[in-house]
């Protein structure tokens, strides 16, 4: 069956494949990237025809897949991504995403208690993890890279001022709120670039400690307050409300209750911006792997299942933008940090763990680069004349602002 599924997949460039009884055979025309597997033994390859989104990648983890010499992961991962984005599946796939897409509801049933703990899943993991393959604002979201050839330090500093530009912050002191405010990067350049005062709330006790002890030793603890708080629970109104990376993880059956609260807490003149991972070509469901290993309850939307929710909540869409390709570059520089700095990880947790980190951060840069993904920035208002009737404020206030790229972390 696995010959089956392969003889399917790949049909532009090659992948050899060896298998337990010593035969070796290969897949594709050649024309393109190459690569080459192993499979340990046959119940590895009956675990993978299984559930081949779930198991392949756990094989890979658990060594039930070795790498031909010279061959990465991102060498195989980039054959199969690419054919299965041309439209090569097999029909036992293309049942197992029918049936994951028809439970995804209950896939990310997220209320409070179970987004706690599905965000302590992924980020409460060793901060010094982080530190070792992120840039040195800790930004976990897709940077923006205006020119093409920025360093990841770069990109992200351009990423927040993209965002202060789209929240326009033209006057001190206004009260923002930041849903999902990570290792507080963004809240701290808002306070101290914008003079905002601002309220940061995540669900990780790791990054609310390194958050708060980054506002302390930059004296910024007056204008920057960190909570461990579901956004659910704000209570106030705020002038500005952002929310970057976040949204992925509310659930489909969340988003009118997610853009209710917006509304509810936004000021009647003021301005929100979402920016959210979403999809190009409709509704589908989260990758059984990715669910499992990395983001359990966690979705990536199409525009289509956001607006319906944003139209209910009777918030103005003021202004969307799709970021091509961002992400893709941005996974690419993780990913080479991550590689650079291997040994260092494996020391904090494992070869395992390398492995299943390998897995995602090439199997995401790849979704983005052949499989639709993209960054949404999503502007919204309550007032129709909230805002300049045209974009142009936005490349004003961008360059009005200096890029000020952080040497190094606070603390």
């Amino acid at each position: 069956m696995i010959d089956a599924i392969l003889r399917r997949i790949v049909r532009s460039g090659r992948l050899t494949v060896q298998y337990p009884d010593g035969r070796s055979r290969c897949y594709g025309t050649g024309d393109g990237p190459t690569a080459g597997i192993r499979f340990r033994d046959a119940a590895t390859i009956r675990r993978i025809v299984s559930n081949p989104g779930l198991r392949f990648g756990e094989a890979y983890m658990d060594g039930g897949i070795t790498l031909a010499e010279g061959t990465t992961i991102h060498d195989v991962l980039t054959i199969l991504v690419s054919n299965m984005a041309a439209g090569n599946s097999h029909p036992l796939m293309r049942m197992g995403e029918w049936l994951s897409h028809r439970v995804r509801r209950l896939q990310q049933f997220n209320p409070a208690s179970r987004s706690r703990r599905n965000v302590a899943h992924h980020y409460d993991l060793n901060g010094r993890l982080y530190a070792l393959f992120l840039d040195r604002d800790r930004q976990y979201s897709c940077a923006y890279f205006q020119r093409g050839d920025e360093t990841i330090e770069e990109a992200q500093a351009a990423k927040k001022r993209h965002i202060a530009a789209k929240l326009k912050l033209d006057r001190p002191d206004l009260s923002v709120l930041d849903i999902g405010c990570g290792w507080g990067g963004l809240a701290l350049t808002l306070a101290r670039e914008y003079g905002a005062r601002v309220t940061g709330i995540t669900l990780s006790q790791e990054q609310l400690t390194e958050a708060r002890a980054r506002a302390a030793a930059e004296g910024l603890s007056d204008r920057v307050t960190f909570e461990m708080l579901d956004y659910r629970a704000v209570t106030g109104q705020f002038d500005r409300i952002v929310s970057v990376g976040m949204f992925e993880h509310v659930g489909v059956g969340f988003y009118r209750r997610f853009f209710e609260v917006i509304h509810d807490r936004l000021a009647p003149d003021g301005v929100a911006l979402v920016h959210t991972i979403g999809r190009l070509f409709g509704p589908a469901s989260t990758n059984a792997w990715l669910r499992k290993y990395i983001f359990p309850g966690g979705y990536s939307p199409a525009l289509s299942e956001v607006l319906p929710a944003i139209e209910k909540s009777k918030l103005l869409l003021t202004d969307v933008e799709v970021l091509r390709l961002h992400y893709a570059r941005t996974l690419s520089a993780w990913r080479r940090r991550f590689a650079a700095n291997r040994d260092a990880i494996a020391a904090l947790y494992d070869e395992r763990f390398c492995r299943m980190f390998e897995f995602y951060l090439s199997g995401s840069e790849l979704a983005f680069h052949y499989d639709g993904h993209c960054n949404f920035q999503i502007q919204l208002t309550k007032d129709i004349a909230a805002l300049p009737i045209t974009r142009d404020y936005m490349a004003e206030a961008e360059r009005a602002q200096p890029l000020r790229v952080p040497h190094s972390l606070s603390t």
